[in-house]
C-alpha cells in the first residue's frame, strides 16, 4: 500500500489581490487544514513545506508583462516539482495543500519528467485564458485563472515550457469536471477536444458515472497515470463561500464526494492538490472542516 504524504505548497502567487494593499489569503489553506488534524485523519506522513517566494506586484504592468509574479511562479514550480517527483518516484501518494491553482504546474512538471500523465481537473471554471482568447476571457495576469491553458502548453514559455517539456499534459489527457453550466470556455474546449463536463450534466448522469467515464481514459495506456486537481470553488457557495470566485451553480458536498471517490480509488492516481479555499473569508473555519472531512472520507489510510 502506498504511503500518503502531506506536502504544504502555500503559494498565492497566481491570484489577484482581493483588495488594494492586501494579498490573497489562500496561502493559509494548508495551515487551516492541518489545524483540523488532517495529517492524523489521513494517517499520512509529514512531507514538509515548499516555501514560496514573496508576493509582489509593484512593478507589474497589465497588458504588457504577461502573468504577474511569473518569475517567482516558475522558480516555485521547479522547487515543488522536485519535492512531488521525489515522492511519486518513491511510491508515495502526495496530498499537496495549496495555495492557488498555479501550484498544479509543479505537480504536472514532476509527472511530465516521469512519463505521460493525465489530469482530472475538478474546478468551477474552465481556467482556459491564454494569449489567443483574451478578447473573450480578458487580459492575462493571474496564472490561477489560466491553469488548463498553461498545463496544455498555452501561454508564456517561462511557465509552460520549463525544461523544454511543453506541453506538460496533452489536450486529450485532461478531464475537466464540475465547471458551471454557462462557463465561457466550453466552446473553445470542445473545438480542441478537451473533455469537460459541467455541473448540469454531472447531475443528469450521476457523479459516479461521470467519474468512471473519465477513468476510462485516465487510467489506461498510453497514460502512466493521472493527477487530481481540486479547486474548492467547484463547490457551490452555499456550502463553500470562502473562495475568490464564489459563483452559484456548483456541486454540493455529496456530489463532489461521489465524483472524487472513484478517481481516488484508482491505483493509477498519482496524487492530488487542493487549492483556493481562503481562511481569511472563513473566520469560523467551516470550510476547512468541510474539506478536511471530505479528504478524510476519500483518502484516509485504512
Amino acid at each position: 500500500m502506498r504511503r500518503t504524504v502531506v506536502i504544504d505548497a502555500p503559494s498565492n502567487l497566481g491570484l489577484r489581490p482581493p483588495a488594494p494593499g492586501t494579498v490573497p489569503g489562500c496561502h493559509k489553506l494548508a495551515g487551516a487544514l492541518r489545524e483540523q488534524g488532517l495529517l492524523r485523519r489521513l494517517g499520512a506522513l509529514e512531507g514538509g513545506v515548499v516555501v514560496p517566494p514573496r508576493y509582489d506586484l509593484r512593478d507589474w504592468r497589465e497588458g504588457v508583462d504577461g502573468d504577474f509574479n511569473a518569475a517567482a511562479i516558475a522558480a516555485y514550480t521547479v522547487k515543488l516539482a522536485e519535492r512531488v517527483g521525489g515522492h511519486v518516484r518513491g511510491g508515495d501518494f502526495p496530498v499537496v495543500l495549496g495555495g492557488d491553482c498555479s501550484i498544479l504546474l509543479g505537480a504536472v512538471l514532476a509527472l511530465r519528467r516521469l512519463g505521460r500523465y493525465g489530469v482530472a481537473y475538478l474546478d468551477g471554471h474552465g481556467d482556459f485564458r491564454h494569449p489567443g482568447n483574451v478578447a473573450l476571457s480578458g487580459p492575462l495576469g493571474a496564472a490561477a485563472g489560466e491553469g488548463v491553458a498553461q498545463i496544455t502548453g498555452r501561454g508564456q514559455a517561462d511557465l509552460t515550457d520549463i525544461d523544454g517539456l511543453r506541453p506538460y499534459v496533452r489536450d486529450e489527457d485532461v478531464s475537466l469536471l464540475g465547471i458551471r453550466d454557462a462557463d465561457e470556455d466550453q466552446e473553445e474546449l470542445a473545438g480542441l477536444g478537451i473533455s469537460h463536463t459541467p455541473v448540469g450534466e454531472i447531475r443528469r448522469r450521476g457523479a459516479e458515472a461521470v467519474a468512471r467515464e473519465a477513468l476510462g481514459h485516465l487510467q489506461k495506456p498510453p497514460l502512466d497515470g493521472f493527477w487530481i486537481h481540486l479547486d474548492a470553488d467547484v463547490l457551490d457557495p452555499s456550502v463553500m463561500p470562502a473562495v475568490d470566485s464564489p459563483d452559484p451553480g456548483g456541486l454540493l458536498t455529496d456530489e463532489l464526494a461521489e465524483l472524487l471517490g472513484p478517481l481516488a480509488a484508482s491505483p493509477r492516481c498519482a496524487g492530488i492538490n487542493v487549492t483556493i479555499y481562503d481562511p481569511d473569508r472563513d473566520p469560523e473555519g467551516s470550510g476547512a472542516a468541510l474539506l478536511a472531512g471530505l479528504l478524510e472520507g476519500i483518502f484516509a489510510q485504512p
